[in-house]
């Protein structure tokens, strides 16, 4: 738990659940992996949650429910952006919903806080709030049981279950987002993510390791082959023959966050990727937040970059489909150089602005008073 946080797109860190287990290609380098098997090997909330290798320490799939920490967000009055799990997965498939259930329960008891929740098992994710909604909706004993017990005992006040019940659902506050690394990542989550009972949903291109094209999102409807525009919500069925419109019934997200990766074993990130992002976000108005270069930046005269420089260690030619060449660049299409530097020094500055857009806030709050 960290009140206080470098992060940049939130407030504080709440850590009730920690652990984890590889998945996909974006949580090779996972700092919350490696942070557990080094320096917090040894704390009760990450002891044995990684197993040595050759490449560092790796998740082994257990996960840790750190009931201690479950409800120091009813103790923080003045409000906060708060990432939720930030060194695991709410969603892991370890966790079983009774946490989950608790973990919600506290949240629906601080509305005075944004909670941003991040998961790459959307379908699991989608599962278990689809399921709430219908108790909300339908099986009042269901909903009762569940999120109200959880939260008389979270709260040690049984007029908390009460409490709980009269709130709006989906709750207002939370914000369900999904990682998606690369478009093979985007066109598996981003539909699940869409399809998920949620009042904002968002997501987090970090680290990007491919480009991105969130205007044509494809996945499968029945038997038809959807392309979808999730910022502005065209959708379409392409065939051999011709492109028709198609109504998916899925909203649009709420706001895009993206980066490059940070750490000893950083993967660079090509510079268009990022341009492509927001650009994509700026034609369709949607709020666009970019967290960090990570360890590499490119290759320029303002950034002291030399013909001589290219062919040191620190640097490589990048392409657009992620090919890195050291010291030639023959056969790339779109080649840019990129230095190996600091995270404080690459910075987050795209062309020159930085940005930090984000979806509407609730009046009592604003970015600015809780930092």
């Amino acid at each position: 738990m960290s009140d206080g946080t470098k992060i940049e797109w939130t407030d504080a860190t709440w850590n009730p659940i920690t652990g984890c287990a590889i998945v996909s290609p974006g949580c090779t380098n996972c700092y919350a992996m490696k942070l557990a098997g080094t320096r917090l090997q040894h704390h009760p909330s990450r002891a044995g949650l990684t197993r040595d290798s050759k490449a560092g320490p790796v998740w082994t799939g257990e996960v840790r429910f750190n009931e201690e920490w479950l409800t120091q967000p009813l103790s923080w009055k003045r409000p906060r952006m708060i990432f939720v799990c930030a060194h695991g997965d709410l969603f892991a498939e370890g966790v079983p919903n009774e946490w989950i259930d608790k973990v919600f329960a506290v949240m629906a008891l601080a509305p005075q806080h944004i909670f941003q929740v991040l998961t790459k098992r959307p379908e699991r994710m989608r599962g278990y709030l689809q399921e709430m909604q219908r108790c909300f909706d339908s099986d009042e004993r269901e909903f009762s049981r569940r999120w109200g017990t959880a939260a008389a005992e979270v709260s040690e006040s049984p007029c908390a279950a009460g409490a709980i019940e009269d709130r709006e659902y989906p709750l207002p506050h939370v914000w369900l987002g999904v990682s998606v690394e690369d478009q093979k990542r985007a066109n598996e989550r981003i539909p699940i993510l869409l399809d998920t009972p949620a009042a904002i949903r968002w997501i987090s291109a970090e680290p990007m390791l491919g480009s991105i094209d969130l205007n044509n999102i494809c996945f499968t409807d029945g038997d038809a082959e959807i392309r979808y525009d999730v910022l502005t919500g065209e959708a379409w069925v392409e065939n051999s023959q011709s492109a028709s419109a198609y109504d998916c019934g899925l909203p649009r997200l709420d706001q895009v966050i993206a980066g490059g990766e940070s750490g000893p074993s950083a993967r660079p990130m090509h510079p268009h990727w990022a341009y492509a992002l927001r650009d994509q976000c700026y034609d369709a108005d949607v709020p666009f937040l970019f967290k960090q270069w990570g360890n590499w930046i490119i290759a320029s005269e303002e950034n002291g970059h030399t013909d001589s420089a290219m062919a040191t260690n620190d640097a490589i030619w990048l392409d657009v489909d992620g090919r890195q060449a050291k010291p030639s660049c023959d056969g790339m299409r779109e080649p840019i150089g990129m230095f190996r530097v600091t995270k404080s020094r690459a910075g987050r500055l795209l062309a020159g602005v930085e940005h930090n857009g984000y979806p509407p806030l609730p009046a009592h709050f604003t970015k600015e008073a809780a930092v």
